[in-house]
């Protein structure tokens, strides 16, 4: 049974409350945002924004499509209204759309217009689509189905369900035309916000949509592993997703993509050791940082999303420290990358549990973990530095240039470390070390 339903706010003079706005407050689920078709959509955006104290502004002024935002402190969860002009035909708008339950109106007087027998629908929890034309009009609503499985809690009527299977090969075939990316990324995202993500990527899957979004990742559906690893490539990164979501509910999103991602290079850096069978793949973390980027580039995702998803992935092989100086040198070399880094090491280790893995050694990973937040814990941010580049330029004699940089990262850990604690200290630390590397090659930085 759904819930009691929520209180709605006050309706534009001659307005319908459209789709899934509808569709939530029948569940009795407080709609997060409003779909409004009205008379005169730039009128009813400026009264509403005048009423509840929020901005109005055209997203499509040529076509009459208004958006008001509400003011909140987490702009991202603000809720806004979006305004539409009245259908002549409301019907027939109606039963233009994706899904029944998506096909449903409600008037100002709570009355449901319901051609489609979406209310139906929602009480059998059932998606059906309201026709096959409608879906392959706008093939986005293929990826929106496997969202709105996992973020509703419906599944699939059985038509639909092979509807959306010849919507993904038609789409791969080239008979339909791709929607951008972008578009697709909205919906992956969607998907991937929910505690059951990795149950929504494995739809993708099944439905065929995981090839025409992340082709790479299905490279490792069949690849067994060994080891520490009870499922292959692909089953072990749905997992990983699976158990960070369990432990970290709110991860944001590059933190979920790291831990789908974090082994996508597996696949193409798989070996066999002819001696011994054993399998191996060598470099993985940096090929599958390569082609998170690769992935993550083609669904335009923001480009900083991009930089640590690729990074965390990179990174999500280093070993976890034996002991507390380690532990402050870990957090030193990799301190913008905590506490992400660790939650997608949690991730993974806790994703395997083949033949070598033990109670024993998910403690010692457990131990070496608490390690390292003790030490992120005594120093959350990094010392202030004892010197400047100008400082060791004078002191060392040198001009600009890479020897700069590396004689302070070198003083910078060693601040880091503790083993330096003031300016006198510091001149001393960077005189011996020059002395001792002169003539050394420039190491990069990690």
């Amino acid at each position: 049974m759904f819930r009691r339903r929520p209180p709605l706010p006050p309706f534009p003079p001659g307005s319908l409350l459209v789709g899934g706005a509808a569709r939530d407050w029948l569940r009795g689920v407080s709609p997060k945002d409003y779909d409004w078709a009205v008379p005169d959509p730039a009128g009813a955006a400026r009264a509403m924004a005048d009423a509840l104290g929020g901005s109005a502004f055209a997203l499509d002024e040529e076509r009459g499509y208004w958006r008001v935002h509400l003011p909140d402190e987490d702009h991202h969860a603000a809720p806004h209204h979006d305004f539409v002009p009245l259908p002549a035909d409301v019907t027939e708008d109606l039963l233009r759309r994706d899904f029944t339950v998506n096909a449903l109106a409600l008037t100002g007087d709570r009355k449901i217009l319901d051609p489609a027998g979406g209310r139906a629908d929602l009480k059998a929890r059932r998606l059906r689509m309201v026709g096959a034309a409608n879906l392959r009009a706008d093939p986005l609503r293929a990826w929106r189905a496997a969202r709105l499985e996992v973020t509703l809690g419906f599944r699939l009527e059985a038509d639909t369900e092979q509807v959306m299977r010849e919507v993904a090969a038609e789409l791969a075939h080239g008979a339909l035309k791709r929607p951008a990316a972008e578009r697709v990324r909205d919906e992956v995202q969607a998907l991937l916000r929910h505690p059951d993500a990795a149950h929504g990527v494995k739809r993708l899957e099944d439905l065929g949509l995981l090839a025409l979004t992340l082709p790479e990742l299905r490279e490792g559906i069949g690849l067994q592993q060994g080891g520490f690893h009870h499922l292959d490539v692909f089953g072990h990164g749905l997992e990983a997703l699976h158990q960070l979501l369990a432990r970290q509910p709110d991860a944001p999103l590059p933190l979920r993509w790291a831990a789908l991602l974090h082994d996508v290079g597996k696949p193409r850096s798989h070996t066999v050791d002819p001696e011994t069978g054993r399998t191996h793949f060598y470099g993985h973390d940096k090929l599958g940082a390569a082609l998170a980027t690769q992935m993550l580039g083609r669904l335009k995702l923001p480009a900083g999303d991009i930089r640590h998803v690729a990074r965390l992935v990179e990174a999500h092989m280093v070993p976890l420290p034996a002991g507390e100086k380690e532990a402050r040198r870990f957090v030193h070399r990799r301190r913008d990358l905590l506490p992400d880094l660790l939650w997608v090491m949690l991730a993974d280790r806790e994703a395997a549990r083949g033949p070598s893995s033990s109670a024993a050694s998910r403690h010692a990973y457990a131990a070496a973990m608490g390690r390292v937040l003790a030490a992120l814990e005594d120093r959350p941010a990094p010392p202030r530095p004892l010197l400047t580049g100008a400082d060791v330029m004078a002191l060392l004699g040198l001009s600009p240039g890479p020897r700069v940089g590396e004689v302070l990262r070198a003083l910078n850990e060693a601040v880091a470390l503790g083993e330096v604690t003031d300016g006198v200290g510091a001149r001393m630390f960077v005189e011996n070390w020059n002395a001792q590397n002169a003539g050394q090659p420039q190491r990069p930085a990690e």
